[in-house]
């Protein structure tokens, strides 16, 4: 009989950074997604936080990585953690979110890594992403934008 120990599993943290570009057109609020998993899922630009760099820079840098758009911080928006398996070992992650003012560019997904990138419109945005959390995140930016916050 093997020798089963209630070893703990192996784990990790990994930490990364992203955010909500947004711009306005005419009265209307329009947030970038991406889409992953062959287009599949649909979320929020983000990416890992390389080592000596801030998680403002980290936020900017993947947006326009995945989306091909420049834009300024505005303010932190939260940070959001949650559990994953990679292969045997279970990875905590905690991911900053920023709000980001949208300033130049054309979206123009990532090729490695991205589905797809595309405006939409903040409440179809909020019905669109697959994660819970990011809604809640862009559920918040509405009311940040429409000056309840």
């Amino acid at each position: 009989m093997a020798d089963r120990t209630n070893r703990p599993s192996a784990h990790r943290t990994a930490y990364s950074a992203g955010g909500v570009i947004f711009r306005a057109v005419g009265q209307e609020i329009e947030v970038a997604l991406i889409a992953t998993d062959r287009g599949g899922r649909w979320g929020l630009p983000k990416g890992h936080v390389n080592r000596g760099e801030t998680a403002e820079a980290a936020a900017i840098r993947e947006v326009i990585e995945e989306t091909g758009l420049e834009g300024a911080i505005v303010c932190h928006l939260t940070t959001i953690e949650y559990w994953f398996r990679a292969g045997a070992a279970r990875v905590h992650k905690y991911v900053d979110l920023f709000l980001i003012r949208y300033e130049r560019g054309e979206v123009r997904p990532q090729e490695t890594e991205v589905d797809d990138a595309r405006w939409f419109p903040l409440e179809e945005a909020i019905s669109r992403v697959s994660f819970d959390r990011e809604r809640d995140v862009l559920s918040q930016v509405r009311t940040m934008l429409s000056g309840g916050g």
